[in-house]
């Protein structure tokens, strides 16, 4: 189904019925990222509602960088629940997806029944994280030259993206990314949010995360460190749980779905309570 949020359609999953879980997916993946999960989430009498966000799969794509600030995510986020008449959900982020899950908890926090976040962690934890996490980062400054960072993953049949991401679905991202104008789209999360001169501004501060929270960091993330995930315990004022899963990759959804599934199920039933 589509909503529209102003200007902006979404492409929206809506499956099962019962408690809603929103599920908010990253870089370069779509609403399709969650399949397993959409199917374990309703066989136990849970809603699922999977979002392309702007920029991916079948949602809008912007030309300008403006319309994809985390601030437009979330208000997408919200607008998706007003459409379907959603009063409150459990919401679960990956990546870029949990950027904004965090951000959604803390700026609309009656509408977050509990916060799941995988492989990144609260905005000012990821941003103290140290040098470590810094390191790991460096393509977010490429990603910044327009035109250089698409030249860079697509050639020789999107090598550098293969090798970067080591992306369990890789040759589907390479056929969606393949389309003209999807690559600099789906960049477009990094440019409008991560700019060179954010590293050193000033962080605005969010409010305090109340919801229930969890914290879910896969021990072979190339992209993100465990202190990214851990730190994010101090900006939260409700119940906090971390989780820590060995021998998978930064695409937890996809390297261990029973894991997570089963991480899911235990921690939405308590934060049910």
């Amino acid at each position: 189904m589509l909503v529209r949020n102003g200007e902006i359609s979404l492409n929206v999953r809506d499956d099962g019925a019962g408690t809603p879980v929103v599920l908010l997916h990253g870089w370069p993946d779509t609403g399709d990222l969650w399949a397993h999960q959409i199917h374990t989430l309703g066989t136990a009498g849970y809603r699922t509602i999977a979002p392309d966000l702007r920029g991916f799969g079948d949602s809008s794509k912007p030309t300008d960088l403006p319309p994809y600030a985390l601030t437009e995510h979330v208000r997408d986020v919200v607008a998706i629940l007003d459409a379907l008449d959603i009063p409150a959900a459990h919401v679960v982020g990956h990546d870029w997806g949990a950027a904004i899950a965090w951000r959604v908890a803390a700026f609309a926090p009656d509408r977050v029944s509990s916060l799941t976040a995988l492989s990144t962690g609260h905005p000012a934890s990821f941003a103290t994280a140290g040098t470590r996490q810094r390191e790991l980062s460096w393509y977010m400054l490429l990603f910044q030259f327009t035109g250089v960072a698409e030249e860079w993953l697509s050639a020789d049949d999107f090598h550098n993206l293969r090798t970067l991401m080591a992306h369990p679905r890789a040759d589907e991202v390479v056929r969606r990314l393949s389309v003209p104008g999807a690559l600099t789209a789906s960049l477009a999360i990094y440019r409008a949010n991560l700019p060179p001169e954010s590293l050193i501004a000033p962080r605005r501060q969010l409010p305090p995360i109340t919801a229930p929270a969890m914290g879910v960091w896969s021990s072979r993330d190339g992209a993100l460190t465990e202190k990214n995930m851990t730190g994010s315990a101090a900006y939260v004022k409700g119940p906090w749980r971390y989780e820590r899963i060995e021998d998978a990759g930064h695409w937890i959804p996809l390297d261990a779905p029973a894991k997570l599934d089963a991480l899911l199920l235990d921690f939405l039933a308590t934060a049910a309570k």
